[in-house]
């Protein structure tokens, strides 16, 4: 992999799903409108789970790191991409780009990770019930979130660095919504070889781990449920895993449908994939979590009508 000076690339063209000025102008209210519920649903999660103590548990507290992450993720791409579709300037800096890179690296693998946490939690409280409470500690839950964050944000910083290597020439246009490593490294005229190599194999450890982490503890999940013997103990069981489950299949659902393909395959027809893990995963799974969940809405309650809630329940 070449070595060189980037002083000649000093900026990017994010151009986006379209250059037509009519779809510009409805990708921007669509965008707008998904990212203001995004955030609005993410931050009500977290605020319900930090006001109220009956939430204070190993679940709620990944479940508002989760929320706090898809936070963070999309505003590290769509207030930039919100711009760009309202102004002709669709520049971004070479440096914006790698910080934009960073932060999608990073919290795309913290994602991975906390829902592997998660499906560890669900786990321990069906098939170990007796042993919960040491087994998922105050302390054990930090130090896990911890090595979740520590890992993932080192992460982001092996990859950039790496990208810092490259060389780019030529036309610096992304069809793309973001600044996205595979796009990004079909613009280099450097060997990237080296790049995509490394790049692959850390993919797959950080995609595949956490994955095979949550698999394993369904399947230890759904043996212990099927053991159950009433039905009633076996539908309460299911429903504390059900609002994990459908963001599970949603996350990995897109990401796989983008990210597992020959690298030469990646190109625009994607986008509506990206859109769905970038945009709609973060913005649904505050519905997914509140619709089913009786805690939750409980909550939500207490948080608006307070005292009044209370006594109406």
């Amino acid at each position: 992999m070449d070595g060189g000076n980037q002083s000649g690339v000093p900026e990017f063209l994010l151009l986006g799903i379209t250059e037509s000025p009519e779809g510009q102008q409805l990708l921007f209210w669509m965008f707008l409108s998904m990212y203001l519920v995004t955030v609005v649903g993410n931050v009500l999660i977290i605020l319900a789970i930090s006001f109220d103590s009956r939430l204070h548990t190993p679940m709620y507290f990944f479940l508002a790191n989760l929320s706090f992450t898809d936070l963070f993720f999309v505003t590290n791409t769509i207030p930039k991409m919100l711009v760009n579709l309202q102004s002709q300037n669709k520049a971004i800096s070479y440096v914006g780009c790698l910080i934009q890179l960073y932060f999608l690296i990073s919290l795309v693998t913290l994602d991975n990770f906390i829902l592997a946490t998660m499906a560890y939690d669900r786990y321990v409280a069906i098939c170990r019930p007796l042993h919960y409470i040491v087994a998922m500690s105050p302390g054990l839950c930090i130090m896990l979130l911890c090595f979740c964050w520590v890992t993932c944000l080192l992460y982001g910083l092996f990859l950039v660095l790496f990208m810092t290597r490259v060389t780019f020439c030529g036309s610096q246009k992304i069809h793309y919504i973001f600044c996205e490593m595979y796009v990004l490294l079909s613009l280099a005229c450097s060997n990237t070889q080296v790049i995509k190599t490394v790049q692959m194999i850390s993919g797959c450890l950080f995609f595949f781990t956490p994955l095979g982490i949550i698999i394993m503890s369904y399947v230890w999940i759904v043996r212990a449920i099927l053991q159950i013997p009433s039905a009633s103990g076996k539908y309460k069981a299911f429903s504390t895993c059900a609002s994990h489950m459908a963001v599970v299949s949603l996350f990995y659902g897109t990401l796989s449908t983008v990210y597992l393909q020959p690298v030469h395959t990646y190109s625009l027809r994607e986008s509506v994939a990206t859109v769905m893990y970038a945009v709609v995963a973060p913005m649904m799974n505050p519905f997914i979590y509140s619709l089913r969940n009786k805690d939750m809405q409980g909550a939500m309650g207490r948080l608006f009508l307070g005292k009044t809630f209370q006594r109406v329940t």
